[in-house]
């Protein structure tokens, strides 16, 4: 029987390895998946080199928003042990100066003490403004960005914010890529 194809998941801001467990689930006859834990550094650069510590030589990569930075970052790095990627609600482009005042603003209230204020404000640019009723969905939500906590918050918006522009790199992706956004995903 051939070996599983080993499978390494980013998540996004606020997000841990709930974002991804529909996804493991139903991949876990073709894969082995793996989220990775995005939260102990406060750079993209920080959070690719802890994957790449844990990874094994060759892997299929997934990143959502942020963990597509990362997933840019890794492939900066060492492309070569990239064998399958998917970018998810992603971008290449570093922020806008709007994007990074609202970061700030939102980092700002965390050190405020309103840290539980903040995903409040995130949900109706994550969530579908049709599923913001979904008490199953936007309390899954809310539950995971509890989990990450504010430190970690304010470390990968500080990494969010500090990421290069991917852009320049983009012609030398060598593997099989999906690029995929949400017809309704306005941030992106």
């Amino acid at each position: 029987m051939p070996e599983k194809q080993r499978l390494i998941l980013l998540p996004g801001l606020l997000c841990d390895a709930a974002l991804w467990a529909p996804e493991a689930a139903a991949l876990a006859d073709i894969a082995t998946p793996a989220v990775a834990d995005l939260t102990q550094s406060d750079s993209i650069a920080g959070m690719a080199q802890a994957v790449l510590a844990d990874a094994p030589p060759r892997f299929a990569l997934g990143g959502l928003s942020m963990g597509g930075y990362v997933a840019f970052e890794i492939l900066r790095r060492a492309p070569e042990r990239i064998t399958h990627l998917a970018l998810l609600d992603t971008s290449a482009r570093p922020d806008t100066a709007e994007q990074t005042h609202q970061r700030r603003t939102f980092i700002g209230m965390c050190e405020r003490g309103e840290f539980k204020g903040v995903t409040p404000k995130l949900l109706p640019r994550w969530i579908h403004r049709s599923r913001l009723d979904d008490e199953a969905l936007t309390s899954t939500v809310m539950e995971m960005a509890a989990r990450v906590g504010r430190d970690a918050f304010i470390r990968q918006q500080t990494a969010i914010m500090n990421r290069p522009d991917s852009r320049p790199g983009l012609a030398r992706i060598a593997c099989p890529t999906l690029v995929l956004c949400g017809r309704e995903d306005q941030p992106t």
